[in-house]
């Protein structure tokens, strides 16, 4: 159907063609408009940190934000920290955290979110010190979730969100 504009001196055909003009200069804005709010996702890749092992990325820019992978104990080679004690593995998980963060253009100080997944609750304690003392004053949101089990036998891993 035709849409018309019932406007005084205007015909019915010019009417039309003003109605349709409207809706194609309308259609032209929302579209183009949506094609400029489109997330630009930029993946984000360091050689001085944890390989991602799958079908992800180490993190993923997005947005004025960067979103880290889970992060588990394993050096830049590769090798997992399997059998280390949990404050080694802690120690290397926040290494490869803060390297992923630099390489995203962010850093520790800039963290908004972080989950810890631990195997043993009674190293919470632990990992509370040793996070506030890479951390210093700065306090993000945080939880901590015990799990039965990580892949490897490893005894944590950490994800995050940080702002650029």
């Amino acid at each position: 159907s035709i849409t018309t504009v019932d406007s005084p001196g205007m015909s019915n055909l010019a009417s039309a063609v003003f109605a349709g003009a409207v809706g194609v200069a309308a259609a032209h804005y929302f579209l183009s408009a949506g094609a400029r709010k489109r997330p630009r996702l930029e993946p984000v890749s360091t050689s001085h940190a944890s390989p991602a092992a799958g079908h992800y990325s180490q993190a993923v820019k997005n947005g004025g934000e960067v979103f880290v992978s889970g992060l588990l104990p394993i050096m830049p080679d590769g090798t997992k920290l399997s059998g280390n004690t949990f404050e080694a593995q802690a120690t290397q998980v926040l290494r490869n955290l803060e390297a992923i963060l630099h390489e995203a253009g962010s850093g520790l100080d800039r963290l908004i979110q972080v989950r810890v997944y631990i195997t043993d609750v009674k190293n919470w304690g632990l990992f509370n010190e040793m996070y506030a003392n890479k951390l210093g004053a700065h306090r993000p949101a945080r939880c901590v979730v015990p799990v039965p089990e990580l892949h490897f036998g490893l005894l944590l891993e950490v994800e995050a969100v940080a702002a650029l």
